[in-house]
């Protein structure tokens, strides 16, 4: 204990001496220190979110079991202006009842698979020969007609090829090669292409034709599917060794068109009976899938709750922290991401512990419908901020200092993207080297994409991602049946919510807001 503190009370010294324009309170990070990696909540947190709430796919129960316990946890630990607040429409909320898939013959099997979200069940047990539909355009889906009413299906692809074992490790983390790689990156020049670009003269334009013909037939082909009532269509999912990764079959709209029953089906499972079938062997199987839908209540909500400021100058400004608190519906959405929500709200849960009064008020968001399109940070950007249609600011765009953001997996922080914001380098340096000891020590001018800080950049307000070892999230978990408790990593979430704690309280508490970028121009209306 007295080694480990006294190699954190050297960094903060270090720090302090090393960035005297930036200054940071070495006793408050002492505190949170404490706090966050010897009375961490971390694990319980995350139980809650994914062990008891489960599956949180938009507008589900089970993201509603986790929307009603973030309410009560806030409250509980003493935050102020706890509520759910709608963004907008989103549409139809689903769930899996049910679900069973085995093959019968030749021989018995259960099938690793999961429904397609917002799709339908087989309204009962089935049980069928598989058939395997062979068909390169629209003319070939005749033969089938009148054939296939209750019958369990799989459509040949030529795209569909055999398993390459990888001898690449699941599970990494950063090498300081690799850090010092993103530390030493620059901003492109103004109007620089995308590096590498050199397609031959019409390969574009020939491989878009192909991939509009196969969307033109595969379309026509479920047409066909959902004329005829067949029972249940299995599908090839992406990944290997049991693991599958999912997405959706259909659409959550309100009225969105009627589509067949559909499985995703493990790459092993599927490809053994598609080799059967292509030997000409029999397969039968049998299922059942049970799903239900959710129209009541077509609005998405965030969850959003406030330490309130208590300087008299500063307490209409903010800081602002969140993750998307979603998931898809294979696994429990451990990784993706309820890691990162567990993070925020253990950093919002340290703060009320060492009793901080901030100067600026700190909320936190919890996001819906970030897996469909950021919808939820969007939204409430939208209505808090500056729609990105006319770039006109509302009066809480210039009261927002900086939002950070996290949702990149279980790894640890080893660092921050600036999105290009060079002003805030020093800035945020100085936060992360009392952290050297845990990793964090990388400020990168890169840019990071597909979450939801996104949404802030785009109205040119400081929005954050925090850089995060890979561990196996790209290779096992990211949207997958995997994605469960088990994969998260409790010091890793310890060590995150300290140093986002540390930047949250930095944040609030210096002279001025963190420097923004220039405010984009009005996205030009679409042809």
């Amino acid at each position: 204990m007295m080694k480990k503190f006294t190699f954190s009370a050297l960094a903060v010294c270090l720090c302090l001496s090393s960035f005297a324009q930036e200054p940071v309170n070495s006793a408050v990070i002492q505190k949170i220190r404490t706090e966050g990696l010897e009375k961490s909540k971390a694990s319980e947190i995350a139980y809650k979110i994914t062990d008891v709430a489960g599956p949180r796919l938009s507008n589900s129960p089970g993201l509603k079991r986790a929307q009603d316990w973030a309410v009560k946890y806030f409250n509980e630990i003493g935050l102020k202006n706890v509520h759910l607040e709608a963004w907008g429409d989103f549409g139809k909320g689903w769930q899996v009842d049910k679900y069973y898939a085995a093959t019968t013959a030749p021989f018995y099997r259960p099938i690793i698979a999961s429904p397609k979200a917002w799709t339908p069940g087989t309204n009962g047990p089935i049980k069928s020969e598989v058939i395997l539909i062979k068909a390169d355009t629209v003319t070939d889906l005749a033969k089938y007609k009148g054939k296939l009413k209750g019958k369990i299906i799989m459509i040949e692809s030529v795209t569909i090829q055999p398993l390459k074992n990888s001898y690449k490790a699941d599970a990494v983390r950063y090498t300081d090669e690799d850090l010092a790689k993103m530390a030493a990156a620059e901003l492109p020049a103004p109007g620089a292409g995308r590096p590498g670009g050199g397609n031959r003269p019409g390969a574009a334009n020939n491989q878009m034709a192909m991939m509009m013909k196969m969307r033109e037939t595969r379309a026509a082909i479920n047409t066909m599917l959902l004329e005829e009532q067949v029972g249940l269509i299995l599908t090839y999912a992406r990944g290997s060794h049991g693991t599958f990764f999912t997405s959706n079959g259909a659409s959550y709209k309100l009225d969105a068109p009627a589509v067949s029953p559909e499985l995703e089906v493990s790459s092993e499972d599927y490809l053994h009976i598609l080799r059967l079938l292509r030997g000409g062997e029999k397969v039968e199987l049998e299922a059942e899938v049970k799903t239900s839908f959710y129209d009541k209540d077509p609005k998405g909500y965030n969850v959003i709750a406030e330490i309130p400021g208590t300087d008299p100058k500063l307490k209409s400004e903010i800081v602002m922290l969140g993750g998307h608190y979603d998931s898809w519906h294979a696994g429990t959405g451990a990784t993706d991401n309820a890691a990162g929500s567990t993070v925020m709200i253990e950093a919002m849960r340290i703060l009320k512990a060492i009793d901080f009064k901030p100067k600026r008020t700190i909320r936190i968001a919890l996001w819906s419908s970030e897996e469909q399109g950021l919808f939820g940070s969007r939204g409430y950007v939208k209505e808090h901020f500056a729609d990105p249609a006319d770039m006109k600011p509302k009066p809480e765009h210039e009261k927002l200092s900086a939002y950070y953001n996290l949702d990149n997996g279980t790894g640890t922080i080893r660092g921050i993207y600036l999105q290009g914001n060079v002003a805030a380098k020093d800035i945020f340096q100085a936060y992360l080297n009392p952290f050297e000891d845990l990793g964090a020590k990388t400020v990168t001018v890169g840019n990071t994409g597909g979450t939801d800080h996104q949404a802030y950049d785009a109205v040119g307000l400081p929005g954050f991602q925090f850089i995060q070892d890979p561990m196996d999230y790209n290779t096992r978990t990211h949207h997958s049946n995997q994605d469960t408790f088990d994969r998260l990593v409790e010091d890793d979430l310890k060590k995150s919510a300290t140093i986002v704690a540390s930047f949250v309280y930095h944040t609030s508490e210096r002279a001025a807001k963190i420097p923004r970028k220039e405010m984009p121009k009005p996205a030009a209306p679409r042809q």
